[in-house]
């Protein structure tokens, strides 16, 4: 019923940019967050940024000062604007939603981000 479509992963050198989209369609249903997960290589899937439904957020310490995660309800897509990125940085992000009913997580596709020089 819901459904993902992500966008913006890319090839970046250090230091460069990118905006990661995640647009939501289907049933509509009581949206508790929304956020980005990412999963590096060799290691677990961890959030990276979220949003919740009154607007705040929350930020890993690695990308606080760099990511910011938005949204823009008209459109039911959720953005992340990542800058200054790193070699680090490189991953497969994944968009979350959490449903109010059980509490459900529903995932993206993931997008690939590279950081490389």
């Amino acid at each position: 019923q819901v459904q993902f479509v992500e966008s913006g992963g890319a090839l970046v050198q250090p230091g460069g940019s990118l905006r990661l989209s995640c647009e939501v369609s289907g049933t509509i249903f009581r949206i508790l967050a929304m956020g980005w997960y990412r999963q590096a290589p060799g290691k677990e899937r961890v959030l990276v940024a979220g949003i919740t439904v009154t607007g705040s957020t929350n930020y890993a310490d690695s990308v606080r000062d760099r990511f910011t995660i938005s949204r823009d309800n008209a459109k039911n897509t959720l953005y992340l604007q990542m800058s200054s990125l790193k070699v680090e940085d490189t991953a497969i992000y994944y968009c979350n939603l959490m449903a109010a009913n059980m509490r459900k997580n529903y995932w993206g596709q993931g997008t690939q981000v590279t950081v490389s020089s």
